[in-house]
Parts: structure tokens; C-alpha cells; sequence
């Protein structure tokens, strides 16, 4: 997500406290919402993806989804 597409979301946040948004500016604070929570899950995801576990052994087993049945399932 762009710095712009973020500052544009704060903007909109900042009006709706104030004077309130028209229906057409709450449907583009829904969309750049829905677009934010996306960029921020793929992050986490990203950087769940380089987490090892150190075993008693000094063997290391990676990080695997919980459908996968790794360490967290």
C-alpha cells in the first residue's frame, strides 16, 4: 500500500470524527481499509515465514501454518 493510499485513509478518518463522510467517501474508506488490512497480513505472513524453531537437538524446524500441523496446531 502507497504512502499516498494511507494518508488518504487517515484523511478520511480525521473527517469522519469531524464533519462526517458522504456515502461515497465511506465506501472508499471501506475499500482503502479492506487494502490495508490485506498489506498488513501479507507483512506478517512474510516474516512468519522466516521463523524458525531452535530444538533441544540444535536442529531447526521451520514455522508451519496451523493447517499444516505444525508447532502452533
Amino acid at each position: 500500500m502507497t504512502e499516498e493510499r494511507i494518508a488518504r485513509l487517515n484523511e478520511l478518518a480525521r473527517k469522519s470524527k469531524t464533519i462526517g463522510l458522504t456515502e461515497a467517501e465511506k465506501q472508499e474508506q471501506a475499500l482503502l481499509r479492506q487494502e490495508y488490512l490485506a498489506a498488513i497480513r501479507q507483512s506478517l505472513e512474510a516474516q512468519l515465514d522466516n521463523v524458525y524453531f531452535l530444538e533441544e537437538d540444535g536442529s531447526k524446524t521451520k514455522l508451519k501454518k496451523k493447517d499444516q500441523g505444525g508447532p502452533l496446531s
